[in-house]
This record gives C-alpha cells, sequence and structure tokens, in this order.
C-alpha cells in the first residue's frame, strides 16, 4: 500500500507540479517500490551458478538467466557462459536467448550448479529482429534485406563507432578519410552511392529518432542493445521519403528484472600514424630546386655552393655553424610527434523489479591529437577532444497492459586545436608544413643584443626582398612577411568549440487486448535540442630575419619585419565564432495488430503516423528561420501460411515543404514475399546437409524530397537590394540597387524516386555455418539538375532546375559465419561479408558534345574525369612535333620529360575535348571483411581483416607538385618534395619515359601541363588491412569470488595494424591529398570489472 501511498502524495495533493517536483517523487517512487522487491526477495535463498553452452559447447555470452515463478529476479551470462544467481528453492528458472529454443529448470534443495545446453532453433522462429519504426518481427517472417550485427562485433579502440563499420557489415560501403580527433567520422553509404544528388548518405535513428553521423560516431557499444541496417524498399518503406538511401537503426539497451548489475570498463590508448608521408631532406630539397630551375632554363636565384655546405654543417652540428643563419628545418618533426593518446571509460548500471526497470550508463573519452606543444607557449595547442555522454532509459509497467519507457540522455564534446583556417582544423598544418621550405629561415631565433630583453618568440620569416647568395636578406623598405612559419602558425593560437545535444523521449506502449487480442499501440514523443559554441584566443606573431651575419664571431643582427602597427601584439585576443543552436520534436504514434486465424493462418497488419518539426533559432536568412516540417503516414500488412509462406505489402505516403500543392504528397509503395523451402515435405534428405533455406524477394518504390539545399521550390526567391546599381540626381549622386532575382518559382519540381528490386537467399548449414546472399538491382529517377540547354539570350539571373537525372545501380552481396567446438575448453568462430556495388548515370543533363566519350551516359559515379597520359615526352624535338598541349595563357610549352596526352579527337590540339573517363571510381566497388575469433579455457582471443578494391584515386597534382604554389589563395609557399618523386623523377640522368615524377619546374606556369588532372596521376587505392586483433584473459570465479566480482577480463587490442596496398606513398584510405591529418594505428589496454 505505501506504493499508492506516495503516488498521491507526490501526484494528486499537490496544486502545482513542476519538472522538478515530478522528477523527485518518480525517484522516491521507484526507490520504495525497489527496495520491497528486494526485501521481498530476501529468506533462505541459495547461490546457483552454471555455465550456458550451444550444442557445439560453445559458450553462449548474454543468455538471459530470470526467474518465472516467486519474485522476479534475473542475470546474464558472461563472455564466457557463466552465471551466478540467488534464489529460493523451488523457483523455476527460464534460460532464453535470441534464435536458440527457451529452457525451464526448477531449482532443487540440493541443486547448486546448473549447465545448461541451449539448442538452436533450426528455423529460427523465435529470434526477433527490431525492423522499421521499432516494429519486431520474427526473422522467418522478415521479407526485406534486413542485416543486423551483434554489438559486440563493433567493439575496436576508438572513440568513433562509424570506423568499426568497414568490412563488418554486408551491404555497406564505409571509408575513413582522416584521423583527426573529432573529424574522424567514416563516410558510409548503402549499397553504394546511388545518386548524384543533394543527399545520398542514409537515414540514422536511435531509439526512433532521427540523429546525425556524429550521434551515431559517439554512440556507446556498451549501450547498444540491437545495431540493424535496412536495405532494400521493402525493409525501409516505412520510413517513405526519408529512408530513400537505406536506414541504420540502433537500439540502446533496457534494463531486465533482477538484482542490481555494474559493469565498468577502462581503456587506455596509445597510437601514431598508419603510414607517415616522406619528405626529402633539406640538403635534398636544395639541389632538386636548382635542377628544377636549371633543367627548364628558368630566371631565379640558384642555392649557391656555400649555402648547401653551411647548411650541411647546420645539419652535423659542426663548430662553428649557425642554424639560425643557415636553417635546415624538418617542419613535420617540428610540429607533430609519433605517438599520442588517448583514454576511454564507461559505467553502466542496469536491473530492477517486476514493476520498473532501469538502465543508466556514463561515459568518458579523451582523444589527443599528435601536435606537439611547447613550454614557452601560453596555449596547449594540441588537438583535444572530450566526448562526455549521460544515459537514462526506465521502463515502468503502469499496469499490466500499459508501459511507459522514459528516455533521457545527453552528449557533450569540447574541442581544443591549433587555430586554422581549414574545418578540420589540424589538416591545415599539414599544408603549411609541406608548403613551407625547410631552409628559408628557421622556426625560431635566439635573441641577439638588440632583443635580449623580449618577452615573446622571435619567429623566424622573410620579406618579398630577394635573398642574398649567403642566405641573409638584405635590409628593405618591404615589411611585408613573404611565408607562413608553421611553426608559428602551430602556437599563435587556438580555436575551442562546445557542442552538446540533449533528449528527452516519452513513449508508451498499450496493449488493446480489451478491444481485441492482438492489437497495440504505441507513442512516442521525443524532443531534443542541438548548440554550438566556438571560440578564438589569438595573438599576432613577432617575425624577424637576418640583416646581418658576422662569420667570424658568428653573431647575427635580426630585423624586425611585421613592425607596422597591430601587425603584432604579445597579448592574447579573443574572437567569438558561430554559434548554432536548434531545437527537434518528433512525434509519432504506432497502431499494430497480430492474430492467428487458425494453426495454418496468420495476419497482422501495423498503422504509423509522424510528424517531424526542426527549427533554428540563429538562422541566417528568412526562410531557415522558418520551421522545418515533414509528416508522413506508412503502413504494413503481412500474411503467413504455416510459418513457410510469408506474403507483405508497405507503403509510405509522406507529405514535404519542398514541393508545391500538386507534388507535396507522395506515395510510395512496396511488396515483398519469401518461402522457407525447407519446410517443405520435397526437401528430406537435403536437410542433412542444408538444414534450412529459404528465398526472398522485394520489389518497391522509395521517395527522397532532400534534393536540394532549397527550401521551397514553388517561390521565388527575390532580393530587393541585391542587383546591379543605378545612379540617378544632376551629378549622379544618388544610387539605388536593383532587385536580384536568386531563385525563379518552379511548381513541377518533384520527389526523387528510386524503384528497387532484391533477392535474397538463407542457408543454415551443417548446424553451425550461416550464409545469407542478396543481388539487388536500383533504378533512380528524377533526380534534381540544372539545365544545360537554356541560351544565355533568355536574360535569366539564376538557372532553372527540373528532375531530369537518372542512376542505374546493382551489386551483390553476402555474409558468412560459424562456429565449432573441438573440446571443452576449445572452440573457433569464424565470419566473412562482402559487399559488391556498381553503378552508373542512365540520364544526365549536359551540352550535346559530339565527343561521346566525353558524356556521363554509361559511366560510374565518381570516376575520375581528365586527360589520357601516355608516357613522357622522349625529348624536346618529339614535344615540339606532338599535338600542341598549352592549358593557359602564361603556360610555357612542354619539354622533354613532361606529360604526353593522347590526342582523343585527333584534332592535333590538347585541350578540354580530349578530356574522357578513366580509373575506378573514387568510392570503393567492393569492400570486404573476414575474422575469427576463438578461445581456450579462460583466455579469448579474435582478429579482423578489412579491405577494399575496384577503388582509385587521382593525387592532387596541384598540391603535391614540388615547387609549387599551393591552389590554395591562403597558403604562399611553395610545396616540398615528396621523398618518392625525389627518388624517381625524369632528370637528364634518369629518362625514364615512365618514371613516377615528371622533369621538374619552379612555378606553375612552367609545369602547367603536368599539373593537369589524368591518368599520369591515378593510383589503384585497393588495401587489405588488419583492422582489429584483440586478446583477454578471464580471471578464474574462484578468484573473483572472494573479492565480490561476479566477472574481470583484462584484454590488448590493436586497430590498423597492418596494411598491404600496391600504394605506399601514403595511407590508400585518405585519398588523393596525402597532406592531411594520418588515419592512426593504435594500441591499447583495457578492464572489463562487472559487480
Amino acid at each position: 500500500m505505501k506504493h499508492f501511498y506516495w503516488f498521491y502524495r507526490c501526484f494528486l495533493v499537490p496544486k502545482k507540479l513542476s519538472c522538478l517536483h515530478i522528477l523527485s517523487c518518480l525517484i522516491i517512487f521507484l526507490t520504495i517500490f525497489n527496495t520491497s522487491e528486494a526485501f521481498a526477495q530476501t529468506g533462505s535463498k541459495k547461490t546457483i551458478t552454471g555455465k550456458v553452452t550451444d550444442a557445439t559447447g560453445l559458450p553462449l555470452p548474454g543468455v538471459v538467466v530470470a526467474t518465472i515463478s516467486g519474485p522476479k529476479h534475473g542475470t546474464q551470462t558472461d563472455n564466457n557462459g557463466r552465471f551466478i544467481i540467488d534464489v529460493d528453492p523451488g523457483i523455476i528458472l527460464r534460460f532464453s536467448y535470441v534464435g536458440y529454443i527457451e529452457q525451464r529448470v526448477t531449482v532443487g534443495a540440493n541443486t547448486n550448479v546448473i549447465d545448461i545446453k541451449l539448442l538452436e532453433n533450426s528455423i529460427q522462429a523465435d529470434e526477433v529482429v527490431i525492423t522499421a519504426m521499432g516494429q519486431k518481427q520474427r526473422k522467418e517472417a522478415i521479407v526485406g534485406a534486413v542485416s543486423t550485427v551483434r554489438p559486440g562485433d563493433l567493439k575496436v579502440p576508438s572513440s568513433n563507432l562509424t570506423g568499426a563499420m568497414a568490412g563488418k557489415i554486408s551491404g555497406v560501403i564505409a571509408f575513413q578519410p582522416s584521423g583527426q580527433p573529432g573529424q574522424d567520422n567514416s563516410n558510409f553509404f548503402i549499397r553504394g552511392v546511388t545518386t548524384f544528388g543533394y543527399r545520398r548518405d542514409p537515414l540514422i535513428l536511435i531509439d526512433n529518432v532521427e540523429m546525425t553521423s556524429s550521434d551515431l560516431a559517439r554512440l556507446q557499444v556498451d549501450d547498444i542493445e540491437s545495431f540493424s541496417i535496412l536495405k532494400d524498399a521493402s525493409a525501409t518503406a516505412l520510413y517513405g521519403a526519408r529512408g530513400g538511401n537505406g536506414v541504420i537503426l540502433v537500439k540502446t539497451k533496457e534494463g531486465k528484472p533482477g538484482k542490481v548489475q555494474i559493469n565498468f570498463r577502462l581503456e587506455g590508448s596509445a597510437s601514431e600514424a598508419v603510414k607517415s608521408l616522406e619528405i626529402a631532406d633539406p640538403i635534398t630539397y636544395m639541389k632538386l630546386y636548382n635542377e628544377a630551375l636549371t633543367t627548364r632554363n628558368s630566371p631565379g636565384a640558384l642555392y649557391t655552393p656555400n649555402k648547401i655546405m653551411n647548411t650541411q654543417a647546420s645539419i652535423n652540428g659542426a663548430p662553428g655553424s649557425n642554424p639560425y643563419v643557415y636553417p635546415a628545418v624538418n617542419w613535420m618533426d617540428m610540429l607533430f610527434k609519433k605517438r599520442t593518446s588517448t583514454e576511454r571509460a564507461n559505467l553502466n548500471v542496469s536491473g530492477g523489479g517486476g514493476v520498473a526497470r532501469y538502465y543508466i550508463a556514463g561515459s568518458y573519452s579523451n582523444d589527443n591529437g599528435i601536435l606537439r606543444t611547447d613550454i614557452r607557449n601560453n596555449n596547449n595547442n594540441n588537438v583535444s577532444f572530450k566526448n562526455y555522454q549521460l544515459r537514462s532509459n526506465i521502463n515502468i509497467d503502469l499496469t499490466s497492459s500499459t508501459e511507459l519507457v522514459v528516455r533521457l540522455s545527453g552528449n557533450f564534446n569540447e574541442y581544443t586545436g591549433p587555430m586554422t583556417n581549414d574545418p578540420s582544423f589540424a589538416t591545415d598544418l599539414y599544408n603549411i608544413a609541406t608548403h613551407t621550405s625547410p631552409v628559408d629561415f628557421p622556426a625560431y631565433y635566439e635573441p641577439d643584443a638588440a632583443n635580449a630583453g623580449v618577452q615573446h618568440i622571435l619567429f623566424g620569416n622573410n620579406t618579398s626582398a630577394t635573398v642574398l647568395p649567403d642566405g641573409t636578406t638584405p635590409p628593405s623598405s618591404s615589411t611585408d612577411v613573404k611565408n607562413i612559419n608553421p611553426y608559428a602558425a602551430l602556437l599563435r593560437g587556438n580555436r575551442r568549440f562546445s557542442e552538446s545535444r540533449m533528449l528527452a523521449q516519452l513513449e508508451v506502449n498499450q496493449k488493446l487486448d480489451f478491444l481485441t487480442k492482438g492489437l497495440n499501440f504505441k507513442g512516442i514523443f521525443s524532443t531534443n535540442r542541438y548548440a554550438r559554441f566556438e571560440s578564438q584566443l589569438a595573438y599576432a606573431p613577432y617575425f624577424y630575419n637576418v640583416q646581418s651575419y658576422d662569420k667570424a664571431s658568428n653573431q647575427y643582427t635580426l630585423n624586425w619585419i611585421n613592425n607596422k602597427p597591430d601587425q603584432a601584439r604579445e597579448y592574447l585576443n579573443y574572437y567569438a565564432g558561430k554559434s548554432t543552436l536548434n531545437t527537434f520534436l518528433y512525434l509519432q504514434g504506432v497502431l499494430d495488430y497480430s492474430a492467428d486465424l487458425n494453426e495454418n493462418h496468420n495476419v497482422s497488419a501495423a498503422l504509423i503516423g509522424t510528424q517531424q518539426q526542426q527549427l533554428n533559432a540563429n538562422a541566417d536568412n528568412l526562410f531557415n528561420s522558418l520551421p522545418f516540417r515533414n509528416l508522413g503516414l506508412s503502413g504494413r500488412a503481412t500474411y503467413a501460411y504455416k510459418s513457410r509462406y510469408f506474403l507483405e505489402f508497405n507503403f509510405g505516403y509522406n507529405g514535404s515543404e519542398r514541393f508545391s500543392e500538386n507534388h507535396r504528397f507522395g506515395f510510395f509503395p512496396t511488396i515483398g514475399a519469401s518461402w522457407i523451402v525447407s519446410g517443405e515435405k520435397f526437401y528430406g534428405n537435403l536437410a542433412n546437409v542444408i538444414d534450412r533455406m529459404k528465398l526472398r524477394a522485394s520489389y518497391g518504390l522509395v521517395g527522397n524530397d532532400a534534393i536540394s539545399d532549397r527550401r521551397f521550390f514553388y517561390l521565388s526567391d527575390v532580393n530587393l537590394n541585391g542587383g546591379n546599381s543605378a545612379s540617378f540626381g544632376t551629378n549622379l549622386d544618388y544610387s539605388h540597387n536593383g532587385v536580384k532575382i536568386n531563385n525563379y518559382e518552379n511548381r513541377d519540381v518533384t520527389w526523387e524516386v528510386s524503384k528497387q528490386i532484391n533477392l535474397g537467399l538463407e542457408l543454415t548449414l551443417l548446424k553451425n555455418i550461416r550464409f545469407t546472399t542478396e543481388v539487388y538491382k536500383n533504378y533512380k529517377s528524377d533526380i534534381l539538375q540544372e539545365r544545360k540547354d537554356i541560351p544565355t539570350s533568355m536574360g535569366l539571373e539564376s538557372g532553372i532546375s527540373a528532375n531530369i537525372g537518372k542512376v542505374e545501380s546493382q551489386g551483390i552481396e553476402f555474409s558468412l559465419d560459424g562456429k565449432q567446438n573441438f573440446s571443452k575448453d576449445f572452440w573457433i568462430a569464424s565470419m566473412a561479408n562482402f559487399t559488391f556495388a556498381k553503378n552508373k548515370y542512365t540520364q544526365y543533363e549536359e551540352p550535346d558534345f559530339d565527343e561521346k566519350y566525353r558524356l556521363h551516359n554509361g559511366v560510374s559515379l565518381n570516376r575520375n574525369y581528365g586527360y589520357i597520359a601516355e608516357r613522357l615526352f622522349v625529348d624536346d624535338n618529339e614535344a615540339r612535333n606532338s599535338p600542341k598541349q598549352i592549358f593557359s595563357n602564361n603556360g610555357i610549352a612542354p619539354m622533354g620529360g613532361d606529360i604526353k596526352y593522347r590526342d582523343l579527337n585527333g584534332d592535333g590540339i590538347i585541350d578540354g575535348k580530349d578530356q574522357t573517363w578513366f580509373g575506378n571510381p573514387s568510392v570503393p566497388e567492393i569492400v570486404y571483411g573476414f575474422g575469427m575469433s576463438t578461445g581456450y579455457k579462460n583466455f579469448d582471443f579474435n582478429v579482423f581483416f578489412q579491405g577494399q578494391t575496384g577503388v582509385s584515386f587521382v593525387i592532387d597534382p596541384g598540391r603535391t607538385s614540388p615547387f609549387i604554389k599551393s591552389p590554395d589563395s591562403w597558403l604562399p609557399g611553395n610545396t616540398q618534395v615528396i621523398q618518392q618523386f625525389a627518388d624517381d623523377h625524369w632528370s637528364e640522368d634518369n629518362q625514364n619515359l615512365y618514371a613516377l615524377y615528371p622533369r621538374l619546374g619552379i612555378n606553375g606556369a612552367v609545369i602547367e601541363n603536368n599539373r593537369q588532372n589524368s591518368s599520369w596521376w591515378l593510383r589503384d587505392g585497393s588495401f587489405l588491412r588488419m583492422k582489429s586483433m584483440e586478446i583477454g584473459y578471464t580471471l578464474p570465479r574462484t578468484l573473483l569470488s572472494k573479492i565480490k566480482v561476479k566477472n574481470l577480463r583484462v584484454y590488448f587490442s590493436g586497430l590498423n595494424l597492418i596494411t598491404w596496398s600496391p600504394f605506399t606513398m601514403w595511407d590508400p584510405e585518405i585519398g588523393g591529398n596525402g597532406f592531411s591529418y594520418p588515419l592512426q594505428k593504435v594500441y591499447n589496454v583495457g578492464i572489463n570489472i562487472s559487480l
């Protein structure tokens, strides 16, 4: 009765109920209830231990061991299949695990040990899979393409969950382009890239609420209960337009009845670059610079023998040498250290009684970058990305037919890093370090006599004045700083951002058996708020160069370069960065029904309504200040006959604010069927080899309204003050801007539509091997493009877009896993999966080129476009007598050793008409993975390999060519020399027509020919990588029982350990520009404790 007394006092007596009051009462109510449950369960209990295995003797972790008589109580088996539970004699224990036949055991007066062997359900009729809109379906009844992965298989020593997806899930193409903390999300596509439209990434839902890839990246594996990938039209239909590119569906853990269970994980990692870019040493740099000048007779000052000799002396530390006058700076080593560290921790607590259950978790991670710090600097500018997460899932049985689920979560990120221009922050420093001469100035100077008392760092630099042959700069009236000092760029300041996402979700599950048996209702209300705030702290560095140098005394005099007002300052300035504040609201109502008409017929149906709204608090224009809204109604109807034949119909009916009233709503139906062949009488003896066989097929339409960043296509966007100005008045002293039309009204723009066909086969072989394969085809049409055939004479101020484009994609995928027990203490399990996804343009808006090889139609998306390189010119004579290839007004005619391009149209001129498609796409067409795990007594080991092929990329010649200014206008320096280019480039001594790099040059005009996007720079991006490896040891229970610990496991693991690839210049996974933050190789140690 005290439950109802406290309920009365908390909720009925007060006249006003605040949120804090309600939360306090809820905590008191749950505490009292669980306390009473605990007292109710006390008595003459006994401790039961045991082990749960499968038919082969392989231990089963995560088996639920719960009472079904008496007070509700339960636990789960650990990684070795062992459990411990305190119960009263006579209690019935239930052992249940997904995909296995449940067992029940009565605890006798003398029972102390219970060992259970669970038999696998051959047709997996009891296995439940979470599908669209959180609907639960028996695996045997699913007709769509749904892949599930055990959360434990996604566990790697990384703070980013998306980095574990590559090669682990069939149907998912994933690759990671950067290793920088906070910027290391993988790019991933379900069944490859299926459109060249605005949105190509899948829909991500966590507990039925749409989230971003960053939210998924920070999700803790410890908190995940299920992870599903919905791939075909039948599986994604209930999401309508939102699921056009596939769906990733994640459900977080909930509490189970029983004693409090506490799990703690702590990890510490050391990491280093998977592959470090090798840069040529300073002496090689100067010699090759001289070669680049002389080989083309270019104007410019050479590095003198005296400069080279004295620089070598500085490198050797010879007596009398001066590294400040004759610098030799390894900027990469100056800015980047070899290794860094990361810490991660997770704590979760779960349990509950017969009425209320809870799962509460908190996690912390701190990922540090590889930038160096300096004690002379008042800022720590190394990259630091800290993440804090809190999660609380509470399930309350209000009645025997009503369940209330309250989910609260908070995700908080704090970033600190260098103050740079690039959104990926530290990547800028790689560009600066590799585009600054190692011999023109030092990182900093030791003070001369005139600067002995200064407090600031005397950073090195130079001006636009001519450098003398001895390496010094004469006094000059110019005070313009010529280059960026990488060391000063690192230390001058930092950029910080803090972001958070707070989510509150209320879910009500109501059984409506009092209306009709099998009828249920679920309602979800969810709101979350995202906030991000940026700031910068920076000072203006003082730059110096050597004005004079006395060789005899080895003393120099410095010249302060940037001595104009406000060009240099010692104090820090604060700069407020961009702030973002968004709120999201989501409503969902589900009415579902399921009934067995008799022993042979089963029907089910569901009707789902959704509404979603987003509001930007700091929008930058009128359109973005309006709420973003969409509305959806979807449904599902299924029929099953004899649990062998299944038929399913789905539809999505969605509304979008983007389109006019004629196209505002779209209807997207799907149909699917499956047949369990192994259930037929004729299957006979085949069952001895193939225990289970299931065929699936589906066809349907899926829409997509995320076709552009434009809000309302049916409205014109007019700027009344943005057009050309006109002057008036007697003296033309009055002017006014005219009207500018940013976008024209277009009421015919409509949904992007995808027609999808999927065929699937599921097999279980020899009871221990599961095999699934899918074959699919996808026809995507009405992709938005800008019209190219509208003449300029029409006078339109902006382009006109229409639903024109079409893409066809197809592929095959399979997954295979098996397990075998060789003895009581020794088992092995293995897995493999393979994904092949190919696509092509079938209709693309473009000019009607005479050269058909320039057209998109029939070409794969993301394929490389440019010139076909045949080889290098043999000599100047061949270059003069070949088709003319000059690519700019300032361009210089090519010479021997420059790249020779193919004249595809035979007109004697190499120009844009000779460009075509070449190589494989930059997004891999094939991704695969395979691995194994094994255990011997208390030891366990697993290893996983991941690979990709059918992928190529073009080395960016604009950013990697030696002695060439970067195409980025903010970066004034010239590119350093990559060691492999230094080792193998065309020269008078090495006239190899297929050398790695062509003839050298010192500026863009001279080697414009060699900087073209062409097949010369094409590289194979394939690789095979030992993605992860882990070895662990679980302490014996006899030892743990003495310290009241249920389970304690220590483990050592690694990530990105070994890579095999034909490309060796840098890590092939990051693509064509190696001057970026590298992927990290991780060495990790961790401990798991369960109480």
